[in-house]
This record gives structure tokens, C-alpha cells and sequence, in this order.
């Protein structure tokens, strides 16, 4: 299948899309979880009309991932646009125990006027979504400080909303990632395979390689020469560079020919894993 023409909307995203509407009036925030090296390609564009009018907490997560300076530039965008941020890596716990806390910083004059009322310690309940794969349950998993939501390094683990207690006066909703049916972006469906939301079972594992070398080449050359021993020419395409690194690791079949499937796996599991160095594939400025 070929990046642009990914294009779907599996059932279970379905119901979810309709449970987030059905619960969404009982919640007193939302939390949304993004993948820091891509911003813009791991929000769901319709988080906006489904969560219209409740105070919003922006997770960057994935940041020993990210580039740290475009971190900051992130950051400060969604701040701009009147979201609380946290920045965290969940694998490791960073982050985490800042949640509740910047929870309760956001929702400050709401519970004033609950305190008001006399209602001291209501139960705080707030939605958390993200994409498949962008670490939502790892990351309510170190939140509550302990293992209550299913968290797998593949995207569409989560099939059902859960409620997972932090402290007697939050609660956490944790629902299902939900993608959206179409890309319009061929770069936002390379930016989510790259990154593994998209299962690579429907992708052109050679073409999205070729396309993260190309990229990588271009902004982060120094990576790419120093893991993979190659030079870049300026003629040379993410392809070309593939084969180069295929050769230099010595992934060669019968006849000399460069393995470039078994390459490009590599180059995709070390990226994800961070063993390729911090990367953030956009900046705010694309969404001018």
C-alpha cells in the first residue's frame, strides 16, 4: 500500500469516536498525548469538535526522543494557544508526577468555585486521548503508579474506555487511540508510520525507509553519517543511502545485491528506538 492512499476507519474507531461524545459532558478536562517528534501529524484533527469548550492539558510525550530545542518551541506554541503542557517520556517516568498537579493548575478557578459551594475534594474527572502507539498507556500506567491500563509497543492495544483512580480526587478516563479516516498529508501518514502508530504490515517498509533516510539526510545529516558510516552525496536519494547503509552493515544477498527490506527495517527500529540520536520531523512553522 502506498502512504498516500492510506485511508480507513475501523469499526472500533467508530464507537470510540461515539463514546468520547457521549461521555465528554461528564468530564471536567481533557488530556491529550502527542508524540513530541511529531506535533502536529499525532493530534487527531477532530479532538477539536469533539472535546469543543473543556479546558485542555497538551502531553508532550516521547521528549528524550524529541530535539530539545523544537521541544521548547512546541511547547511554547500550544501554551500560546491556551493549552497547560507537560513534557514527559513516560517509558522512564519523566514527567509524570507532574500530572496531577498541572491538572489541578488548570482547572485552579473551577475548583475554587467548587470549594466555594462547599464541594472540597469533588472527584476531578479527566478524558485522556491520544493516537494509537503514542505511549497513552504507559504513560496513565506511571501516572496512577500502577499497571491498570494495557500498554504494548504496537498501536490499537487499548479496545475499551477505562477508569483508572490517581489520588481520592482524580480520576482518569482512558479510551481507545483513535486515528481519522483519511490523510490528506502524504507527510502526516509518513510521519505516523515512521513513528509506529501505523501498523507496518500495510505500509512499503523500502519506501517509508527511503523517505525517513531522505529526511534525515537532509536535516540531520551528522546522524546518519555516524551510525551508518556513509557519505551523502547531493545527488544521492533517501534509496541510494539506504543501499549505502545496507552495504556498510554488510546486509548482502546471493549476487552482491544489498538487502534493502532487511536495511530498512533497521533504519525504522532503530529511529523508533532513539538508537539513531533526537529528532523532531516538524516544527510550528509548518502549520503556516
Amino acid at each position: 500500500m502506498q502512504i498516500q492512499d492510506l485511508s480507513w476507519f475501523p469499526g472500533h474507531m467508530t464507537k470510540t469516536r461515539r463514546m468520547i461524545v457521549a461521555e465528554i459532558r461528564n468530564m471536567d478536562a481533557v488530556c491529550e498525548i502527542l508524540d513530541a517528534r511529531i506535533p502536529v501529524s499525532s493530534r487527531n484533527p477532530d479532538v477539536d469538535e469533539m472535546t469543543a469548550g473543556k479546558p485542555r492539558l497538551v502531553v508532550l510525550n516521547r521528549v528524550d526522543q524529541a530535539d530539545p530545542a523544537q521541544t521548547k518551541r512546541w511547547a511554547a506554541y500550544f501554551r500560546q494557544q491556551g493549552y497547560a503542557v507537560l513534557e514527559a517520556n513516560a517509558k522512564d517516568g519523566v514527567g509524570t508526577a507532574q500530572f496531577a498537579a498541572a491538572v489541578r493548575e488548570l482547572l485552579r478557578e473551577k475548583l475554587a468555585a467548587y470549594a466555594e459551594k462547599g464541594q472540597v475534594g469533588r472527584t476531578v474527572r479527566v478524558m485522556v486521548l491520544g493516537i494509537p502507539n503514542v505511549g497513552k498507556s504507559t504513560f496513565i500506567n506511571k501516572v496512577a503508579r500502577r499497571k491498570t491500563a494495557r500498554a504494548e509497543d504496537r498501536p490499537g492495544v487499548t479496545r475499551s474506555k477505562q477508569w483508572v483512580p490517581v489520588d481520592a480526587a482524580l480520576e482518569l478516563l482512558d479510551t481507545p487511540g483513535i486515528l481519522w479516516p483519511k490523510f490528506e498529508d502524504t507527510r502526516v501518514g509518513m510521519h505516523l508510520a515512521f513513528t509506529g502508530a501505523i501498523k507496518d504490515d500495510v505500509m512499503d517498509l523500502e519506501e517509508l525507509a527511503s523517505y525517513l533516510m531522505e529526511y534525515l539526510a537532509a536535516h540531520y545529516p551528522a546522524a546518519v553519517t555516524e551510525r551508518y558510516k556513509l557519505e551523502i552525496g547531493e545527488e544521492d536519494s533517501g534509496y541510494d543511502l539506504l543501499i549505502q547503509a545496507g552495504r556498510k552493515r554488510g546486509f548482502l544477498m546471493r549476487g552482491g545485491e544489498v538487502d534493502t527490506q532487511r536495511m530498512a527495517r533497521i533504519l525504522l527500529d532503530e529511529f523508533r528506538g532513539g538508537k539513531l540520536g533526537r529528532f523532531t520531523l516538524e516544527t510550528p512553522e509548518d502549520l503556516k
